[in-house]
């Protein structure tokens, strides 16, 4: 499984744990974040990590930014992204349960690097449920349709 990443210039350090997180636990990592410190974006790495998700490039994304929130909703201005901004486990491991979300992001000013590493393994060890979900993922998608 291919795993993209992005980050702006707030979350360098713990962009790169969990590349290496990732890649110890034996996913494909794809970088589309920056490694520079200069002032940069968030939005353009979130639509990045967006569109690798929809084209196939990737088959889930983690977006972080300083507090998760803008880059998330930059990742979900591309259709066919549900990304959610997660701060603990459980509401990671649910939003992929109920959700079927695709894209992950936190906040590098927001948690430490070890939650962000119990976060990305509670969301990418869920599994979409589907059944009574379905529907509610169905309305969201329609929305976007509108």
């Amino acid at each position: 499984m291919k795993i993209a990443i992005g980050n702006d210039h707030t979350a360098i350090e713990m962009k790169n744990a969990i590349v290496d997180h990732l890649l110890e636990r034996g996913f494909d990592v794809l970088n589309l974040g920056t490694d520079s410190p200069e002032s940069c974006d968030y939005p353009v790495y979130g639509e990045k990590v967006g569109r690798a998700v929809v084209s196939g490039e990737a088959d889930l994304g983690i977006a972080i930014c300083g507090t998760g929130v803008g880059i998330s909703l930059a990742a979900n201005k591309v259709k066919g992204i549900r990304a959610c901004v997660c701060s603990e486990p459980y509401t990671a491991k649910l939003s992929r349960m109920h959700n079927d979300s695709n894209v992950l992001a936190f906040g590098a000013r927001v948690i430490g690097i070890e939650m962000a590493k119990m976060i990305t393994d509670e969301w990418l060890d869920a599994e979409y449920q589907g059944g009574r979900h379905q529907r509610r993922v169905d309305m969201v998608m329609d929305i976007e349709n509108r």
